[in-house]
């Protein structure tokens, strides 16, 4: 009877992954029509992609200030208007303001406040609802981002291809509909008590201290940046790095990542017990490292992007599997899990920021900007048997 009182919450939270899908990844779509009608450089556009993250950052650390405060409906309803108000604004703004770069920068703020609150919120509502397999639901939770961005891929390459990209504007406010659809339903799904129990918590200067936490910092840091570097630049690098359509390439780049990096957490999340972590996590990272060779130094365009979506795979474990490995610090309490996010979101900015950087460097060249990623599954790697050698057989 609880499971089914809780069933519009749960299904509100999955959707609320899929606005944040929404937020991350529709405007990468846009960007080479961003370039070419309102004139935006390469560089402003990594400028975007860094805000973006930097903004959900900064929400990530100040929302521990405010949200018990004001409550978790209050803040879960702040942060979808947040999202649905910067989508419509994504739409309206590049043509109110005489540089459209302004416009596009509040909208990409305001979505960003709300994307960042949603990730610090979703998941201790849905951990508190009562369920007989929590980490079942929780693994599904986090598989709704992927393939919430498989969504976006498939439904604005269809519309692209149907009515233009030119009329993109259209598709941005039926994507903005998704976020106010959810801010309504969450006005009546009724929100778990969420129990907090000061359980003799590691303080955070102990925690800043232990080598282990830093060295899971590390380890998300390149989790986030492995990821987000190909992911925000897969549309572009198709369309200017590979030189074939949009539509194909949005469908062979972004969308073939999404689906296997759901795929990935999907299988872990069915089958974790029969696996191994840490050699899974392993595995992966050296297929990542793979997939970031594959993508600039094939010589065929499908091959390249076969390397997208085989680095969608291989990122898959990285994030969960580092919060997974964070559980041998015992009674880390939420500073532990509330500065592993930062730091993943951290890479999620620095990860595209480099490729962009470095691809502005070589006059465009998004080859040699993803092609300069790899230091982070490399680093990554190193992390890993690490932890491995040092950690993963005691307690700290």
């Amino acid at each position: 009877m609880k499971n089914n009182r809780y069933k519009t919450t749960i299904n509100a939270c999955f959707i609320g992954f899929i606005v944040q899908a929404i937020t991350n990844n529709y405007a990468p779509l846009l960007f080479v029509n961003f370039e070419q009608s309102y004139g935006i450089s390469l560089s402003k556009i990594t400028l975007l992609i860094t805000i973006n993250f930097l903004v959900q950052l900064a929400i990530d650390a100040l929302s521990m200030l405010f949200v018990d405060r004001i409550g978790y409906r209050t803040s879960m309803l702040i942060g979808h208007m947040f999202s649905f108000g910067g989508l419509i604004s994504m739409a309206f703004l590049p043509d109110v303001f005489s540089d459209s770069f302004i416009g596009l920068l509040i909208a990409v703020i305001m979505y960003a406040i709300g994307s960042g609150l949603l990730e610090v919120l979703i998941s201790p509502i849905m951990e508190s609802c009562p369920n007989d397999n929590k980490e079942k639901a929780m693994s599904l939770l986090h598989s709704f981002y992927c393939w919430g961005h498989v969504g976006v891929v498939l439904i604005s390459t269809i519309y692209f291809s149907l009515f233009g990209i030119k009329n993109w504007k259209y598709l941005t406010l039926f994507w903005a509909l998704v976020p106010l659809t959810n801010a309504l339903i969450f006005t009546k799904a009724p929100i778990p008590q969420l129990v907090k129990e000061e359980e003799q918590h590691i303080s955070l200067t102990e925690l800043l201290r232990n080598k282990l936490f830093w060295l899971l910092i590390i380890m998300m840091v390149c989790a986030g940046a492995s990821e987000q570097a190909v992911s925000q630049w897969a549309s572009t690098f198709a369309e200017k790095g590979l030189n074939i359509s949009k539509s194909m390439g949005d469908l062979l780049g972004p969308m073939s990542f999404a689906i296997l990096m759901g795929t990935s957490r999907s299988i872990y999340g069915n089958h974790g017990e029969k696996i191994d972590q840490h050699k899974f996590m392993i595995f992966s990272t050296l297929l990542c490292i793979a997939s970031y060779l594959i993508i600039p130094f094939s010589k065929n365009p499908v091959i390249s992007l076969l390397g997208c979506g085989i680095c969608g795979f291989s990122v898959g474990i990285m994030w969960p599997g580092t919060l997974s490995n964070a559980a041998v610090l015992k009674n880390g309490g939420t500073a532990l899990y509330a500065l592993l996010a930062f730091a993943g979101d951290i890479g999620c900015s620095t990860g595209p920021a480099l490729a962009g950087y470095v691809s502005n460097l070589t006059s465009g060249n998004l080859k040699a900007g993803i092609l300069s990623a790899i230091l982070f599954p490399v680093i990554l790697l190193i992390s890993l048997l690490i932890y491995r050698h040092k950690y993963s057989n005691n307690e700290s």
